[in-house]
């Protein structure tokens, strides 16, 4: 990280201070404002955060107008195209790609841990039928901390390896259970001889009753989701884990939290968002009019899947995701209406001027939703399977903010806008 200076005249004084400006490996330079305050007594205003550098990580890096995601260095489309999640998930928590022997004894220590406490799994009956399954996620993967605080000295180098091996770990288990639980269908333990997505599926869709064969297509398109959505930066969910840390909370307690982050329409339902456009859609003999609809500002009608608010032009996650959509079509050959006005839509989007001129090409989340309806995961379970693969990341993140020897509580400030300093009126004096 190299360093420059800019100077800076703040005030009605007129005072000048002098900045540093750092520049990273990738991406624009920045500012380093810790001192504004103290030397100028004035704050910046940035709601959201949108152009404000919170931490220094060096773990993913987006640029949207180039349409580039890198995990570690490693372009997200070599990544989809030939590794796995277990490795990228190696990738993103160790800086590199691991070793055979690093490799093979990563995935026995997940593996190891796939399976959780007895006890937890009574808390599933605290929760109403028909709870939404990222409520039971928020509970149960907050409950973790008082089944395994054997592991929860953060400063212990050991312990936050243990923790982020459980959290990877049990996450498919505690998904596929809160599904479960919805159905009132028995839990299924894992099976140590399947692979990560594998394992997954079996618990999601099997039953003692009878053995359950995985299909290597639908487990292979399962294994990219989890990677193209394992990390995307300093995104909401991410920034309230890191937030979450730096006030010393444990690793389970701060995954909740990311968890519940996730949960909000705006961050991590897009998928959803998408079928539910496709059900508004119905028939391929509506997608003009819908279009026709969706450009006008008046009219509540959306097109979902389109276009991404960090990506100006195409979203890499979606050359991949796209060709997995499509194998799992042609393998399932499912018969659905919706999969139908779906891949009509899709036609128009790469191919008409409309969609082409706005850069409006289908998403990671338009394919990803497709591929989850198809093969069978309701759309209350989307989000989930989300927070399946993003756990990583968070995870990863987590424990890079944890090991800075300059870390703080994370404390941002505020333009205040309310009322100036007033007395207190007794009851009977007030008007």
């Amino acid at each position: 990280m190299s360093e420059d200076t800019c100077n800076l005249r703040v005030g009605d004084s007129g005072k000048e201070v002098k900045l540093p400006v750092y520049s990273g490996t990738l991406g624009p330079k920045v500012v380093d404002i810790r001192k504004l305050y103290g030397q100028t007594g004035t704050f910046t205003f940035d709601p959201g955060f949108l152009a404000t550098a919170s931490c220094e990580s060096k773990i993913t890096f987006i640029d949207g107008e180039k349409g580039v995601l890198l995990y570690r260095g490693y372009p997200i489309d070599q990544l989809a195209q030939h590794s796995s999640h277990l490795e990228v998930c190696y990738l993103l928590m160790y800086g590199e790609l691991p070793t055979a022997g690093q490799f093979a004894e990563f995935r026995s220590n997940i593996t190891r841990h796939t399976m959780v406490h007895e006890g937890l799994k009574n808390f599933y009956n605290g929760f109403r039928r028909d709870a939404h399954p990222m409520a039971t996620m928020v509970g149960v993967v907050g409950a973790l901390s008082a089944f395994y605080h054997d592991s929860l000295d953060i400063h212990n180098p050991e312990h936050r390896e243990i923790s982020a091996h459980r959290l990877i770990a049990k996450m498919p288990t505690i998904a596929a259970w809160s599904y479960k639980y919805s159905l009132g269908q028995p839990f299924l333990y894992p099976d140590n001889k399947l692979g990560y997505a594998e394992n997954f599926l079996r618990m999601m869709f099997g039953v003692p009753a009878e053995d359950y064969e995985v299909n290597p297509v639908v487990a292979r398109a399962l294994d990219r989701i989890f990677i193209l959505h394992a990390d995307h930066e300093q995104n909401a969910s991410t920034s309230t884990v890191r937030l979450a840390g730096s006030s010393g909370a444990n690793p389970f307690a701060c995954i909740s939290a990311g968890i519940g982050t996730l949960w909000g329409p705006a961050h991590g339902g897009a998928n959803e968002a998408v079928l539910k456009m496709l059900g508004e859609i119905g028939s391929v003999k509506n997608i003009e009019a819908c279009i026709r609809r969706s450009e006008d500002p008046k009219d509540p009608f959306r097109l979902m899947g389109f276009g991404h608010r960090v990506y100006k032009s195409y979203d890499p996650r979606a050359k991949i995701i796209r060709e997995s959509c499509h194998e799992v079509l042609a393998e399932l050959g499912v018969n659905d209406p919706l999969l139908d006005v779906a891949m009509a839509l899709e036609e128009k989007a790469l191919n008409e001027d409309y969609f082409i001129s706005r850069q409006l090409y289908p998403n990671v989340d338009f394919y990803s939703g497709i591929i989850l309806k198809a093969i069978g995961i309701p759309t209350n379970m989307f989000t989930v399977i989300f927070a399946l693969g993003r756990t990583v990341g968070w995870v990863s993140h987590w424990m890079e903010m944890i090991k800075e020897p300059d870390t703080v509580i994370g404390r941002p400030r505020q333009l205040y806008t309310g009322a100036t300093n007033r007395d207190y009126k007794p009851i009977a004096k007030r008007r």
